[in-house]
């Protein structure tokens, strides 16, 4: 046997084909063996024997013929699962691992884009935020009002005659938010 030819789906098939057809008929010489051998043992006395004992004895003689029945069938039921694994392990292979690619690209196309919309969407609505505009139809209820912003109110249970806030100090640049490290040396 070539193996060169036994890993082509043609040589393949036809290994698997002639090896489930030899262990088929296997097993149909066995069933058929262990008939004849049951049926003979049956009606084949031997001296001493009991009532019903031609049947037991010819039941376990048979038993281990309808046994190696069974097995050829199972191996026969391997032969066929022996092709079609190796056509979806190794022929089918690279078809799958191209389906899941293109697949996957789509995925990450439309997750891209999905992710594309939702940013431009928010840095729209952020920079109308920012700059004022605001939504067109909350403009007028905005206009109607005076404005967006309250009058500056007192804090609660203080006088009325102080003033409402201290005046704020001078603010030079983001570091006066933040207290300086103290140098330990």
């Amino acid at each position: 046997m070539d193996l060169n030819t036994l890993f082509t789906d043609d040589g393949m098939r036809k290994f698997t084909a002639l090896q489930r057809d030899q262990h088929l008929e296997d097993a149909r010489q066995y069933g058929q063996l262990a008939t004849v051998v049951e049926q003979r043992l049956r009606n084949t006395p031997i001296d001493g024997d009991r009532w019903l004992s031609e049947r037991n004895r010819a039941r376990k003689v048979a038993a281990k013929l309808r046994r190696m029945e069974k097995a050829s069938k199972r191996a026969a039921g391997a032969a066929e699962a022996l092709y079609a694994t190796y056509v979806h392990q190794v022929l089918e292979l690279p078809q799958r691992r191209n389906t899941v690619a293109e697949r996957k690209a789509a995925r990450r196309a439309r997750r891209g884009a999905r992710l594309q919309n939702t940013v431009t969407a928010s840095l729209g609505r952020s920079a109308a935020q920012l700059s004022g505009v605001g939504d067109p139809a909350a403009a007028p209820a905005e206009e109607a009002s005076g404005g967006v912003y309250l009058p500056v109110q007192p804090p609660a249970g203080a006088p009325a005659g102080a003033p409402a806030e201290p005046a704020a100090p001078a603010i030079s640049g983001i570091g006066d938010f933040f207290p300086s490290p103290k140098r330990v040396g």
